[in-house]
């Protein structure tokens, strides 16, 4: 079993992550660490408590940064997308678990240092939290097994503007930090994760089960296809952006990657937080990350709806 950290800002895509990851026995979900993005830092943490009860796990929970690293902008609502609580207004009950005391990014820390040259980091929010325990140990750059970014988007349109994806745009510092790091990166953005469409039919058949789990993501994700259906009309699916990352982790077959050297546009006005790779045929710096370019949609999605509910 392959051990992982799972950074969330818990909306619907990354419920449908975390119950994707405590559900496949290729990996070892040593705790998941919560930031703002979707919604705050302490929603996140209320709605991951909530799925984490229903798949009845006992995997700790452990609330990290509440804001960007340094400049606070004023990131749109995502409740056009997630719902006002984050998960397609499905919330009814609060989870009766509580989050850990301690910080998301030292958890991120004592991990790494733990299980050196093991740990996978899977983020799948703003990367605050990662880039805050790089600035707080450096040493953990050389002791992951390697980090997967669910963020960017390097050869095609943002999703929250026209040049960025809204992980990255969350807090453009810390990701251009993280990437400037030296720490191993696989990075899976729209590039792929918008290749990746979970059809209506398939949610019908977790509604058919009839369980608390299966009826709560049917439910949420109902919701994000409908706002799917307000942006692309007659598409009749959702992407399955988080939860690709966490099959990349554990089978990094479902892609195929190209070394490049990314970074993240901090000054443009209408590009910031755009993720700029260097497509030359010469580029002038050495790669710095694999980006994911072409995904086995086929076989993730099979893969994915295996596992799920």
């Amino acid at each position: 079993m392959k051990p992982i950290i799972l950074d969330v800002d818990t909306g619907i895509d990354d419920a449908l992550a975390i119950s994707y990851a405590v559900n496949s026995p290729e990996v070892e979900l040593l705790g998941v660490t919560t930031c703002f993005g979707n919604v705050t830092v302490q929603e996140a943490t209320r709605n991951t408590l909530l799925v984490l009860e229903h798949l009845d796990s006992s995997v700790p929970v452990i609330p990290g940064a509440s804001k960007p690293l340094f400049v606070s902008r004023v990131k749109a609502s995502a409740t056009h997308i997630h719902g006002e609580d984050g998960i397609g207004n499905t919330l009814t009950d609060m989870s009766t678990r509580e989050a850990s005391k301690q910080y998301g990014p030292q958890f991120i820390i004592d991990q790494v240092r733990s299980k050196p040259h093991q740990v996978t980091i899977i983020t799948v929010a703003a990367m605050t939290n990662l880039a805050l325990a790089i600035m707080q140990a450096p040493d953990i750059v050389g002791l992951v097994d390697k980090v997967v970014v669910m963020g960017g988007a390097v050869t095609r349109a943002g999703n929250v503007t026209p040049h960025a994806e809204a992980n990255i745009y969350a807090d453009p510092e810390a990701a251009d930090y993280v990437f400037a790091s030296g720490i191993p990166i696989t990075l899976v953005g729209l590039d792929v994760t918008m290749e990746t469409l979970l059809p209506k039919k398939d949610v019908q058949v977790w509604r058919d089960k009839q369980t608390a789990l299966s009826t709560l993501l049917a439910d949420m994700t109902d919701f994000y296809i409908d706002a799917y259906e307000d942006f692309y009309p007659g598409i009749d699916g959702c992407g399955l952006h988080d939860p690709l990352a966490v099959g990349v982790a554990i089978n990094p077959d479902f892609v195929k990657t190209k070394p490049l050297y990314v970074r993240v546009d901090l000054d443009g006005f209408h590009s910031l937080g755009r993720t700029v790779g260097d497509l030359r045929s010469k580029p002038a710096n050495e790669p710095n990350m694999d980006v994911c370019l072409e995904v086995d949609a086929e076989r993730f999605l099979e893969h994915f709806l295996s596992k799920v509910v």
